[in-house]
């Protein structure tokens, strides 16, 4: 059993938020939750994480190491094309490159006592990047790098992690970090590897510790969908709310006080034929249906409320938590799969007003979920696949059925954003909140109602 532990490869059980330089905000929270918070009965999915020395040491043993950060240092980022261009080319040299030996023999260790922890010769697990600058109190990297779901077999996890460690030069990261000011030098990556909980068979959702629009810090918003949490997170479904009022809660009542039923018209499964996860409409009656009985929105809130006050009285000062959540569909077990700090409203900052003048009285084009509390004006600019983003002017209104992190450079010169789905917590409303930018979510139907050159405004404020 302890074989497994080395420079290269810790168990989740063995590490904590002091050990995020080696192994990242995402895999040191994982083990800060399951060494302090899973005796207390808040269920963590176990699991191992390969540390950053790993990542230098692959890259610098494939002889990568001056030409990547060369490259990088000559980069325009400005420059679309030779961005792009840029980090193909780094994440191909990357994830082509065999693992060192040794690290290679202590995934494949750790795999094998992982699956055999669960009477399994190949688990599923999910592999996760985890950056040494990531989910930071200041910086989310939301959607940043790769995430590889039902991953199973010796051979597929290290293929999963190579492409992994590529994933720290996506074009949005590289962006993202000149960006927020973090060196391409001092981020390396961490790859978290985790039993995998089987919520294509029940559900799975996002949780925050406030209100995610007003910051009121009083209220635990869970948010859910059918299936893995992923088309919650990219927006790809509109999801089920619901509002838990913390200090009722904690007087002993069961204090739901708000419920909206989403859309919910699509889910993430496991696949076949050789594909890890697809996606399938979800039916009538389930799209009817809540994902959660009020009774698990409960249990959800106390593990969040347990969650934020562990990491509050840990930081010194009031930490709201932004938390993923997943139940197995085969135990009927909820599990927290992830926690971060949440990176808006945790901010402590100085009150600020802005006015707005109207000056007339528009005619309502559409309505959605507003997403802060600030107005924007300008031309609509309607996309519809990521190869359209070229199009994108500074000022647009950008309109589109849903963003993910591959849009970010083009998110922060837009005015506002629109999408035909998401909900309060999907990559859209996240970013959008860290930039400052108005955005409506979920409106259904935006990219067909709203014509390319027209001038709107879209108001949060109201």
């Amino acid at each position: 059993m302890v074989q497994t532990e080395t420079t290269y490869l810790k168990r989740f059980r063995d590490i904590s938020l002091d050990d995020i330089p080696w192994v990242g905000g995402k895999n040191a929270s994982l083990g800060e939750m399951i060494r302090t918070l899973q005796p207390a009965g808040i269920r963590v999915p176990d699991g191992f994480a390969l540390t950053a020395k790993a990542f230098r040491r692959h890259i610098k043993e494939a002889g990568l190491e001056e030409s990547i950060y060369s490259s990088l240092d000559r980069l325009d980022i400005n420059d679309v094309r030779a961005l792009a261009q840029t980090a193909l080319q780094i994440r191909e040299r990357v994830r082509s490159a065999p693992l060192p030996r040794e690290i290679a023999a202590s995934v494949e260790l750790g795999y094998r006592e992982l699956s055999r922890g669960f009477g399994e010769e190949a688990t599923d697990v999910a592999v996760r990047s985890s950056a040494t600058a990531e989910d930071l109190p200041t910086a989310s990297f939301a959607g940043q790098h790769e995430t590889f779901l039902n991953v199973r077999g010796a051979s597929a996890l290290d293929a999963a992690i190579r492409a992994c460690m590529a994933s720290l030069f996506t074009d949005r990261a590289i962006v993202y970090r000149a960006q927020n000011g973090f060196s391409h030098r001092d981020v390396a990556l961490s790859v978290g590897v985790q039993k995998m909980v089987r919520s294509d068979l029940a559900s799975a959702g996002v949780i925050f510790t406030l209100d995610t629009e007003s910051g009121f810090r009083d209220v635990v918003l869970v948010t859910g969908s059918w299936g893995i949490a992923e088309t919650v997170v990219q927006g790809r479904v509109n999801p089920d709310e619901f509002w838990v009022h913390k200090p009722t809660l904690k007087a002993g009542f069961q204090p739901v006080i708000r419920r909206e039923r989403g859309e919910k018209a699509v889910k993430l499964i496991y696949g076949d034929g050789g594909r890890a996860v697809k996606e399938v409409r979800v039916s009538a009656a389930d799209r009817l249906r809540f994902v959660l009985e009020d009774a698990e929105v409960l249990q959800l809130a106390r593990w969040a409320m347990a969650i934020e006050d562990h990491y509050s009285a840990r930081a010194g000062h009031p930490m709201p938590m932004d938390i993923e959540w997943a139940r197995d569909g085969r135990s009927g077990d909820l599990f927290i799969v992830q926690a971060r700090p949440e990176t808006v409203h945790g901010q402590a900052r100085a009150p600020k007003l802005e006015l707005y003048k109207r000056t007339g009285e528009g005619r309502v084009l559409v309505h959605g979920k507003s997403v802060g509390n600030r107005v924007g004006t300008g031309k609509v600019r309607v996309i519809m696949t990521p190869s359209e983003l070229g199009e994108v002017q500074a000022g647009d209104v950008l309109v589109a059925p849903m963003t993910d992190p591959d849009w970010e450079p083009v998110l922060r010169k837009v005015a506002a954003v629109v999408t035909d789905q998401g909900g309060r917590t999907c990559h859209a409303a996240i970013v959008s909140r860290e930039l400052g930018i108005p955005c409506i979510v979920g409106t259904g139907n935006a990219t067909h109602l709203l014509p390319t050159g027209r001038e709107v405004t879209v108001s949060c404020a109201e």
